[in-house]
């Protein structure tokens, strides 16, 4: 008598930034096969991966928190009589500290870096038969793009990776000794990529990269970013195209005319500075200055005016002083900002920066972040505050958390709720911004919506 295999349940719990939101996508994509189907929480999951992030410390040690629950939750399975899920560490822990990871916490039975996530089902039944293979950490970012299956869209926006990687070396920074060296997907593999969640719904894509605007530099593609923008903004259906992160070394003057030039390139830009300090910039090895960064700023505002403007900083970096804290406030005050990522420096074993003399007092760094944090809100208050009275195309993405709303996204990244018809789900609408909050805007669909 024939019958269905009873689905695997698997739980995936995503650490950090988009490119890790992304590869848990990818990762399911490629376990679907195996009958595993995605479940909400880890009890009862059959197969529990940790897709990890190495930036942070309080991250890092977060994974071997949360390793130690799953392992006592295992052995209370277990003891009752069900079965033995299998726990995964991925990512960029996984790449950095796999053989500590193992012998630290025994209960993991695979650590898979984030080239080689592709391997996961081999991986997977190599453990089962064996607890063979407990450490994939090479470096192989082709082999994994071609080894992926097709794309599984999940709604109307979609992240896209189109480059990996890092080649600049930040002094505080693992992402070059986690992801490697950069390296850029073949422009027709990407389009082909788009095309395929445009043929699932999809309106509206954000293109990955640990240094995206450095797309294709690192081996003779032509056109750069720019260059993809414009093709992939021909795709029928692709009305939207997104880009994070950036680096200032990369924006170049073709990127920075399509802002000008390709309508559906949003104009909302993430463009990390760190500091405006030109000293803990060059400790920092940047390769940037305050001035350079501000007329590349002004360069990019000249070609889209409403361009807005996100940026990411650390404060308390290795011989910080408050002269050079006071010239990061000055360049915030100077941008004017929509939003921010803002941090306080954490030393990461292995990086130059955790070795360098002048380490900040975490009390200092404490008191210079609240002042940051302070302005830079103020910032993005006003930025939204701006917006009532006007009118904007919101993509509606899903139903809010009040009957009959929906939320969506504006053009500057703003969630936007208002109330509308389940249908409009997918389109993009104009709606008249009525209220602002720090995060979100809210709105009224314009009469010709309806």
């Amino acid at each position: 008598m024939s019958g269905t295999a009873p689905t695997k349940r698997l739980f995936i719990k995503t650490y950090g930034c988009q490119m890790n939101v992304y590869d848990s996508e990818r990762m399911a994509d490629v376990l679907s096969p195996l009958g595993y189907a995605m479940t909400d929480v880890p009890e009862g999951a059959d197969l529990v991966v940790l897709n990890t992030c190495h930036i942070r410390e309080k991250a890092t040690e977060k994974v071997y928190s949360e390793l130690g629950k799953l392992k006592e939750m295992r052995e209370e399975n277990v003891a009752g009589g069900g079965s033995r899920s299998t726990i995964v560490v991925a990512g960029c822990v996984a790449q950095a500290y796999g053989e500590e990871i193992m012998r630290r916490q025994p209960a993991v039975d695979l650590v898979v870096g984030p080239q080689s996530y592709h391997q996961l089902p081999e991986l997977i039944a190599r453990t089962h038969r064996a607890r063979g293979e407990r450490l994939a950490a090479d470096f192989a970012p082709d082999a994994k793009f071609d080894a992926l299956p097709a794309r599984r869209a999940s709604g109307v926006t979609a992240f896209l990776t189109v480059q990996e990687g890092c080649d600049k070396f930040c002094t505080f920074c693992v992402v070059p000794y986690t992801r490697g060296g950069e390296w850029s997907r073949p422009a027709e593999a990407i389009e082909a990529e788009a095309r395929e969640l445009v043929a699932q719904g999809v309106r509206e894509v954000t293109l990955l990269g640990q240094n995206v605007n450095a797309y294709a530099k690192d081996a003779g593609g032509e056109g750069g970013l720019a260059a993809l923008v414009r093709r992939l903004a021909r795709i029928e259906g692709l009305d939207r195209i997104r880009y994070t992160t950036s680096h200032p070394r990369d924006m170049d003057a073709a990127l920075i005319a399509a802002h000008g030039e390709v309508a559906e390139l949003m104009p909302y830009l993430h463009l990390p500075v760190q500091s405006g300090s030109d000293r803990i910039l060059k400790a920092m090895n940047r390769a940037h200055t305050a001035d350079s960064y501000l007329k590349t700023i002004e360069k990019i505002r000249a070609a889209r005016p409403d361009i807005a403007i996100s940026g990411d900083f650390i404060v308390g970096f290795p011989g910080e002083r408050d002269a050079d804290f006071e010239a990061t406030l000055d360049l915030v005050r100077a941008v004017g900002h929509a939003g921010a990522f803002s941090f306080k420096y954490s030393r990461r074993p292995g990086t130059p920066a955790a070795a360098m003399p002048g380490q900040v007092d975490e009390a200092v760094k404490d008191e210079r972040l609240a002042r940051l944090n302070t302005l830079l809100d103020e910032q993005a208050r006003a930025f939204n505050a701006a917006q009532v009275g006007k009118v904007l195309p919101v993509l509606f993405e899903k139903k809010g958390r009040h009957h009959g709303q929906l939320i969506g996204r504006s053009p500057y990244l703003q969630a936007v709720h208002a109330v509308a018809p389940d249908r409009l789900i997918g389109q993009i609408v104009p709606v008249r911004i009525e209220s602002a909050a720090r995060m979100s805007l809210g709105g009224a669909l314009e009469l010709e919506s309806v």
